[in-house]
């Protein structure tokens, strides 16, 4: 029984390198994602300020998971926690 990888949702803008960075990662590990665009949508924008209580893009999901950033999906990846939350594990929470 295989279950599907979750969805990896990036809210980002046109000018911002970290979300092309982003972007990268993912493409290079064989990723597909959904791209919000918080500069073209308001609404989406107030969604992602809400739900992360942050104003900076990239803002990476990996189903529910808000893993944050371009630099904490990247601290993620070298802790060797970021693939398995990519292939459906649930992350590991740290007390």
């Amino acid at each position: 029984m295989s279950s599907q990888p979750p969805p990896v949702v990036i809210y980002s803008t046109a000018v911002c390198p970290y979300c092309v960075a982003a972007k990268n990662f993912l493409k290079s590990q064989g990723r597909e994602w959904t791209e919000v665009r918080i500069d073209l949508d308001p609404a989406e924008r107030e969604r992602m300020v809400a739900s992360t209580r942050r104003t900076s893009v990239p803002q990476i999901f990996v189903g529910d998971f808000h893993v944050g950033g371009y630099d904490d999906m990247m601290a993620l990846h070298r802790a060797g926690k970021l693939l398995p939350l990519l292939d459906g594990q649930p992350p590991e929470v740290s007390a």
